[in-house]
């Protein structure tokens, strides 16, 4: 385990929140207003993710934090998934596929008790409490609680989300029931509604009345397992109680006068990412559109010869893993002594069963076929599971502290790069960095948001960039399939800034 470095705190705490949800900022905004650390606040909001975001998160998910302290080295909480200790026969488990329909397009997701990892959320965040936190558990989750068991309004992008997944939140009737689907036919909840989940609420409470152990040893780790064993899962009690959250070196990388701490392996997000910004360190703001696709492109053929090496990417041996590229959220926070978190989890879409009693449902990182490229059902037992995660924090020369993540599958590393070029290389303000358009190349194929000229670069670039692609597809408007970066960020100057990505309903908060 690393050393300790705790966070610090002011008497009065001023701070940058940036969330996919309003509730989960207001969560972190009112820790902060009770004296709480930055980790605190993060914390809080997670539990609150877990209420209002449920599709991306949830106590049965799992995800990973880089955190800086005021002069201290950054460092990294693994507290993502592991593959279980042993595998149930095929012939046995539950796993079924499902086709969310993303409108202009379906995908594939496999789902059913037999596509369900290890949980590492509730371990890690109590990892997260011990080291770093200042107040008590049972403060930090009352958010969460009184959103669950009073209820929230269903956002527009949230009713999206279950409109899209709603084969998964209508897997079986007590799901259905909770996501708004009725005996007389109907759908998933739509903006507008009140969802409650009062299972939920008492989960969360007994939680943080009686720690970690209860989703480890305890009632819920019991439900969890039974839940496997009844429903042809591989997940057992020993796979909970063995499970243990793992401190890590981050990756460093400089871009201009930052320095980024992001990600190691054994997962994958940092990796690529620290390759793309060494790539694109030479470079400036002019021709920076070109120099960006070229970077990324760069990196994507290299990886994709061996697409499980973190090691190779990095130029020193990798430590191993298969990879998950799922729905997440994100949550960044620094306040006004550059102390910064980065907080990224996910739960996959869920395996369509909630907890008996608890309302929420266990991961689906099973049932992924990135995670299997040998096939489904290939994982090692017990091993950690890669992601392409990649929470990140980082320092300017000259003093300041930032904090940014993304969620967007397989364009969260493009989504990361790009904000962070547009702060250290165009030197735009945290908001500008964020919602400037976007561009992605994956397989020699350029996707770019074709708003881009005046906002981004100049008409000559953008035909440069077409020429230098002709594989290309312009998209007439931003999309979440460019990512969801929530940054936060404390200036060279002082100042607190903070912004939440509007593809995906991103709320900033300066408190």
């Amino acid at each position: 385990m690393a050393a300790s470095s705790r966070v610090t705190r002011s008497r009065v705490t001023r701070a940058a929140v940036a969330a996919g949800h309003a509730l989960t900022a207001d969560a972190a905004a009112m820790v902060l207003a009770e004296g709480g650390t930055v980790v605190d606040a993060a914390i809080a909001a997670l539990w609150t993710a877990c209420v209002c975001e449920p599709v991306l998160a949830s106590p049965g998910g799992g995800g990973f934090a880089s955190i800086l302290a005021r002069g201290k080295r950054a460092e990294v909480l693994d507290f993502f998934v592991d593959a279980p200790g042993a595998k149930r026969r095929e012939e046995e488990i539950e796993f079924a596929e499902v086709h969310a329909d993303f409108g202009t397009t379906t995908q594939g997701f496999h789902v059913g008790a037999g596509a369900s990892a290890v949980p590492g959320f509730v371990p890690g965040l109590f990892e997260l409490h011990a080291r770093h936190a200042r107040l008590p558990m049972r403060v930090l989750a009352e958010p969460a609680i009184a959103a669950a068991r009073d209820g929230f309004t269903v956002s527009p992008f949230q009713a999206h989300l279950f409109e899209v997944v709603a084969p998964i939140l209508t897997f079986t009737p007590d799901a259905a029931r909770l996501f708004g689907k009725t005996q007389e036919g109907g759908s998933v909840h739509a903006a507008g509604a009140t969802l409650r989940n009062p299972d939920l609420a008492d989960a969360l409470d007994a939680i943080a009345r009686e720690g970690a152990r209860i989703a480890t040893h305890g009632e819920i780790a019991a439900l969890m397992a039974e839940q496997s064993t009844a429903h042809g899962g591989h997940l057992r009690r020993d796979d909970m109680q063995a499970y243990r959250p793992a401190w890590r070196e981050p990756v460093e990388v400089r871009l201009a006068d930052v320095t980024v701490s992001t990600n190691p392996p054994p997962a994958l997000g940092g990796a690529l990412v620290s390759a793309m910004c060494g790539e694109l360190h030479a470079s400036g703001p002019r021709g920076l559109p070109l120099a960006l696709a070229r970077a990324v492109d760069a990196v994507d053929r290299f990886w994709r010869q061996a697409p499980q090496d973190a090691g190779r990417l990095l130029a020193r041996a990798a430590s191993g893993g298969h990879v998950s590229q799922r729905g997440t959220t994100h949550v960044s926070i620094v306040d006004a002594d550059a102390n910064a978190i980065a907080i990224t989890v996910s739960n996959g879409e869920g395996n369509g069963r909630l907890v008996d009693g608890c309302g929420f449902m266990i991961n689906n990182m099973l049932g992924e076929e990135d995670v299997n490229p040998g096939g489904f059902h290939a994982w090692t037992p017990g091993e950690r599971l890669s992601s392409m995660m990649a929470p990140s924090v980082g320092r300017w020369r000259d003093g300041g502290a930032l904090a940014l993540g993304s969620g967007g599958s397989n364009r969260i590393r493009t989504a990361i790069l790009q904000v962070l070029a547009n702060i250290a290389l165009r030197r735009l303000h945290l908001p500008h960095a964020v919602s400037a358009p976007r561009l992605h190349v994956e397989r020699g194929f350029l996707d770019f948001e074709d708003l881009l000229v005046d906002e981004l670069f100049e008409e000559a670039d953008r035909r440069t960039l077409v020429e230098a692609f002709g594989d290309h597809r312009g998209w007439a408007k931003p999309s979440l399939y460019f990512g969801g970066v929530h940054a936060a960020a404390l200036t060279t100057r002082g100042g607190l800034e903070a912004a939440g990505d509007h593809r995906r309903e991103g709320v900033g908060r300066i408190c």
